[in-house]
């Protein structure tokens, strides 16, 4: 715990729900890389946030006067608490690698397949990167990759800004899509890198089975964070049913892969390197159930604290809603043309169709207008991403309130 905690509820909350973000990312690449240096890294985060709820609770504690505050502050430690379990979540799946579990390599290779990965990688002394600045290199632009995190020696640097200079020696944490890494492992003068690969078999087995399950585990658990927090800061009942679902069909998923993985077990003459299977089930599920814990308060109907949805708006990974105009460059647009995640920096959660949700929509799927962009992503990509959907943001002076107007008007 190098460094100074924050000052206040607000900042400690935004921090809390970005540590406990990257540590789940970290996790899973943790496992994509076989690295135990980045499951060491989780570990190190979970000492920041065990610090920062700590202090969290003291704040809260402290500040119930009333009955009335009481009654507030407990909606801000309900959320500290589900952060807390997405965390302690995260350290479960990182504890598959330094406890060498065991993951089968088909695994590793579909998760090597996926969308959007999470990368690790130095800046050697004398590489592209060393003595630059984000905004200076635009890895969003150049690898399709962002900096989610910089390690440098001890210190944690979370969602840095485009001022932040990359120094020699810096860890880099990125997200993006695994086409981008061997172009930046090479500005950042690192090793070139090679996805792992297996040998097909045309014959399904119950293992295929098994991990077909989990990756879409995987997947339903991180979504259902994301349209958690968003449920939360928009007090949207709608969305919190949505998250109740997901976390269903966790329940049900979980169930089918134990029984892939006891069946797989029958077939392998030493089955215990199944055994990280069942932990990372666990573990989506956790992430499920955390994000379910959290919706309770909306749908409740729970009176929540001001500083929650001030907390979660200003975070340094914030959520938006945002509606495709008609005529606006994203109506008609499939979303790998669109190219969201390089053009603003935000990543798409959902997408409202027709009173239905279309969860972590894939690059096929086109836009069209009315559509409901449910997205997260940096605060200073909001400005991009509403121009695209045919909008302009503006920001009330004195409340801080973000509004949505027509480019035309």
């Amino acid at each position: 715990m190098d460094d100074k905690p924050p000052r206040n509820l607000k900042a400690m909350l935004s921090e809390s729900k970005d540590t406990s973000e990257l540590m789940v990312d970290l996790a899973y690449a943790a496992l994509f890389f076989a690295d135990e240096h980045m499951a060491a890294e989780v570990l190190e985060l979970e000492e920041r946030l065990n610090g920062l709820v700590h202090e969290m609770r003291e704040v809260c504690v402290l500040a119930a006067r009333s009955p009335r505050d009481a009654e507030q502050m407990s909606s801000v430690l309900h959320v500290v608490s589900a952060i807390e379990r997405m965390a302690n979540a995260a350290v479960d799946v990182s504890r598959i690698v330094t406890h060498h579990l065991g993951i089968p390599a088909s695994l590793v290779a579909d998760l090597a397949a996926a969308e959007e990965v999470s990368h690790r990688v130095r800046v050697r002394p004398e590489s592209a990167l060393a003595h630059r600045s984000l905004a200076d290199v635009e890895l969003p632009v150049e690898v399709g990759m962002r900096v989610v995190a910089i390690r440098r020696g001890k210190e944690w640097i979370i969602d840095p800004d485009g001022d932040e200079t990359m120094m020699p020696e810096d860890v880099l944490i990125l997200r993006g899509p695994p086409a981008g890494i061997n172009e930046l492992r090479e500005l950042a003068g690192a090793p070139e890198w090679r996805p792992p690969t297996v040998v097909e078999d045309p014959a399904i087995t119950d293992l295929d089975r098994a991990v077909d399950v989990l990756v879409e585990m995987k997947n339903v658990s991180e979504v259902a964070i994301g349209l958690a927090y968003s449920a939360l800061l928009f007090n949207d009942q709608s969305l919190a049913a949505e998250v109740n679902h997901l976390e269903d069909r966790l329940d049900e998923m979980r169930e089918r892969l134990e029984v892939w993985v006891l069946r797989s077990a029958a077939d392998e003459v030493d089955p215990s390197p199944l055994r990280g299977l069942l932990h990372l089930g666990a573990a989506a599920e956790e992430l499920g159930d955390a994000a379910q814990q959290m919706v309770w308060l909306v749908e409740e109907q729970e009176e929540m604290h001001p500083i929650l949805r001030v907390a979660l708006g200003e975070s340094d990974e914030v959520i938006t809603r945002v509606p495709v105009a008609p005529g606006s460059v994203l109506d008609g647009v499939s979303l790998a043309e669109a190219r969201l995640e390089v053009e603003t920096g935000f990543y798409l959660l959902a997408i409202r169709r027709a009173g239905r949700y279309v969860y972590r929509p894939r690059g096929h799927v086109r836009l069209a207008a009315g559509d409901e962009l449910i997205a997260s992503g940096p605060d200073e990509g909001q400005p991009v991403l509403a121009e695209r959907c045919g909008y302009r943001l503006l920001e009330d002076d004195a409340t801080g309130e973000i509004e949505l107007v027509p480019a035309s008007s």
